[in-house]
């Protein structure tokens, strides 16, 4: 922990409110208040973080934090993804460490964070992180989940959307992974996939994950017993709410 003293860790969360599969996302209601409150207040629980700060393009979600007394900073609606709009962040707000906490996973958990920032505290060579949990066969085949295989060391070998391992003897005790869609990366990591174009393999499985493992930049995976729900359907919102009335009132924020 002696290299936690020396550097800085900024959360990030992008915000976008034209999302074209659930439209205003994260300002829909979860337990009575948005999806960003939520997002918001579970990951400023995590003791790691020097400083927590949306992202977005919108107005009303930049007037909604401000009212809210949560930092904001309006950002370009050109970016393709989230990662390119933490680099924006990344010119005005210096630090070591930044965390990408995306806006629409209101079952972030400061345990997330926490475990995710481990390899850098312990090693300051790594350079981007991330985050997986156990999942069933079943759920592997899922192509709106993505999965993850790591080397013995806990580096990202591969992310897809296919089933992977592929299991060729159907062996009862084959584990996969599902990949969280949280990340940490040091500042050089960042401007680095800023810089680099569009990879062979990003394009095909659509994962921008897989431009640091194309050109050689290695990615930590750490594991959790945490599963989240992404929320881009009603469905999902459905799903997000009843968990959330299964917490007691200290968890629900």
């Amino acid at each position: 922990m002696q290299h936690h003293a020396k550097r800085t860790i900024v959360g990030v969360i992008p915000a976008r409110l034209a999302s074209t599969r659930l439209p205003g996302k994260v300002l829909r209601p979860i337990w009575g208040r948005p999806m960003l409150y939520h997002v918001f207040a579970r990951a400023s629980r995590c003791g790691l973080l020097n400083d927590l700060v949306v992202a977005t393009d919108s107005q009303e979600v930049y007037d909604y934090c401000v009212v809210n007394q949560m930092k904001v900073r309006m950002t370009s609606d050109r970016h393709a993804s989230g990662t390119d709009r933490i680099h924006e962040v990344m010119q005005t707000l210096s630090a070591d460490i930044y965390v990408n906490i995306q806006g629409d996973e209101p079952m972030i958990r400061p345990a997330h964070l926490e475990v995710l920032l481990q390899p850098f505290l312990k090693d300051p060579s790594v350079q981007v992180g991330t985050v997986k949990t156990p999942i069933t066969a079943e759920e592997a085949h899922n192509p709106n989940c993505v999965k993850v295989v790591t080397d013995l060391d806990g580096r990202a070998l591969y992310f897809s959307r296919h089933a992977i391992p592929y299991n060729r003897d159907l062996a009862a005790d084959a584990a996969y992974f599902k990949h969280l869609g949280i990340y940490a990366y040091t500042g050089s990591a960042l401007e680095r996939f800023h810089q680099l174009l569009p990879s062979p393999l990003e394009q095909t499985e659509k994962l921008e994950q897989l431009r640091f493992l194309e050109h050689g930049i290695p990615i930590s995976v750490v594991e959790t017993p945490y599963d989240t729900i992404g929320v881009d359907t009603e469905e999902d919102l459905a799903r997000v709410e009843a968990y959330f009335r299964g917490l007691d009132l200290s968890e629900q924020l």
